[in-house]
């Protein structure tokens, strides 16, 4: 399979003057970039080369496969602009891992590994012009694939699509925020097991998204899910994990055991932490205590983190019978240290002593 991708340059992109005044303020996930990248897989063929076009809707028949059984499954990186000028990506073969495992659970086909890399890499340098400066944020990208079989039957597909988009991002939550509230929810759960709540598919955040309304209805930026069969153990956000730190600097959080979502920033903290001589504990951590140790003052931090939102820091934390503020409410010392070692390093303004960021550019 080659990585050299055809392109067909658009024929319409964005003025250079309308690009740049939409790079100094882009918000998170409203304006996309000029082309996509598509490769199309069926199973007589296998993967076709792949071109990097314009971006355009897709043609998709009423009876495809996406639209009723939910076949997709998405990734979530960014591409970084350096001190240089140049464009790197952080820990891309993660990114690739955890696409083809997603595939696998899915019954989708599997995009091997180096090519979902070699298409990312393709795409984020016909689209450097879209990369904001570090001061505003960095180049969203968005590889994703669906069904695209038109048929009724249940089983798993024989056509799919394999996308890239991308978009400059600033910051996820609302500008001027530099804490967010969470919402527990005690009715709707994300996740069980054997489910697919370690797969990065779309049917995920759809199940989140009622329990998020909620939250907002209570002026809450995000919801915090339990688990599903006892509903008292912390499991993560609806798009993030989620990460505690204790008044003896020790963090917790919970761990991966098939129904929780294994983030790469969530990885990437972890060996930071450890590495700064901090102790990490991958542990089940119930509802019931942290309301206990944010009220007797154990809980001394908490922090949600994920690509889109890097590292947030929760200033409080609601249920239905309660509202507790951890600490002061401020971001804490651990979670401004770590999120300052892991933006350094992505954005290269530090030593990347663990081989996390691949140039492009």
């Amino acid at each position: 399979m080659s990585a050299n991708f055809a392109f067909t340059p658009s024929a319409q992109p964005m003025a250079e003057e309308a690009r740049a005044a939409a790079l100094l303020n882009p918000g998170f996930g409203k304006i996309f970039t000029d082309h996509m990248l598509v490769m199309n897989y069926s199973a007589e063929e296998g993967w076709d080369k792949g071109e990097i076009r314009a971006r355009a809707p897709f043609q998709v028949q009423p009876g495809s496969a996406v639209l009723h059984y939910a076949q997709e499954i998405f990734e979530g990186m960014k591409a970084y602009r350096l001190p240089d000028g140049g464009l790197s990506l952080f820990r891309p073969e993660a990114n690739a891992r955890r696409f083809a495992q997603s595939a696998e659970r899915m019954a989708m086909p599997v995009l091997p590994e180096q090519t979902f890399i070699d298409a990312v890499r393709a795409f984020v340098k016909a689209e450097q012009a879209w990369t904001p400066t570090p001061d505003i944020g960095s180049l969203y990208l968005r590889p994703f694939m669906f069904a695209d079989e038109a048929f009724l039957g249940v089983r798993p597909a024989g056509r799919y699509s394999f996308v890239v988009i991308g978009c400059p991002a600033g910051g996820y939550f609302k500008a001027g925020a530099d804490t967010v509230t969470i919402w527990v929810s005690e009715t709707f759960s994300r996740a069980g097991v054997g489910g697919t709540g370690a797969a990065k598919c779309g049917g995920n955040y759809a199940a989140s998204l009622v329990a998020q309304a909620e939250g907002m209805r209570h002026g809450c930026d995000q919801v915090m899910f339990l688990d599903a069969a006892e509903r008292s153990w912390i499991e993560e956000l609806g798009g993030m994990n989620v990460f505690f730190v204790f008044a003896d600097g020790s963090l917790l959080t919970p761990p991966l055991e098939g129904t929780i979502l294994p983030g790469v920033t969530r990885d990437s903290l972890i060996r930071l932490a450890r590495d700064a001589g901090l102790r990490v504990r991958e542990e089940k951590y119930a509802i019931s205590q942290c309301i206990a140790d944010a009220k007797s003052g154990a809980l001394r931090e908490a922090f949600a983190c994920g690509t889109a939102a890097v590292v947030a820091p929760i200033a409080r934390i609601r249920g239905k019978a309660f509202d507790v503020q951890v600490a002061d409410g401020r971001p804490g010392e651990v979670t401004t240290r770590l999120r300052a070692a892991l933006s350094d390093i992505q954005f290269g303004r530090t030593a990347d002593p663990y081989g996390w960021v691949r140039r492009v550019v």
